[in-house]
């Protein structure tokens, strides 16, 4: 039987495994799908589901931001450093989540020696407008 460790770093072929060994159930109640993973950027479908709205309509920003991290850590891991944890992430929420699916978009700014810098978005499927726009740092 093969380890997690098999699994690094991160392919197309082992994004799904990946995703559901290292994250917690909670957070894949949020409901990513479609992932997609290359040299240093992954992305995910993010549905507009109805349990991760306010009363408003609107998807809350907890889980837009678990999602960002999600997939910023999945672009990470697409390299050869073990990460450790997620340093920082600072995020602007644009416009309202509400009214369809999200893309989430991550690319690795820079990997050094101890940090990953990564470039986090969240578009609509549909119109692809800016929902939210995040900068995360990650420890090796």
């Amino acid at each position: 039987m093969s380890s997690a460790r098999d699994l690094f770093p991160v392919t197309q072929a082992t994004v799904d495994a990946v995703y559901d060994v290292i994250f917690a159930p909670w957070l894949k109640e949020i409901g990513l799908t479609d992932f997609k993973v290359e040299a240093g950027r992954a992305s995910a479908r993010l549905p507009e589901a109805d349990h991760l709205k306010f009363r408003n309509g609107g998807v809350c920003g907890q889980a837009l931001m678990a999602a960002i991290d999600t997939v910023a850590v999945l672009a990470v891991a697409t390299g050869d450093k073990e990460i450790k944890g997620t340093a920082y992430q600072h995020t602007h929420f644009l416009r309202s989540a509400r009214g369809d699916d999200m893309i989430v978009t991550a690319e690795v700014l820079r990997a050094g020696k101890s940090t990953a810098y990564v470039d986090t978005r969240i578009t609509f499927v549909g119109s692809g407008a800016l929902v939210a726009h995040a900068v995360l740092e990650f420890a090796f």
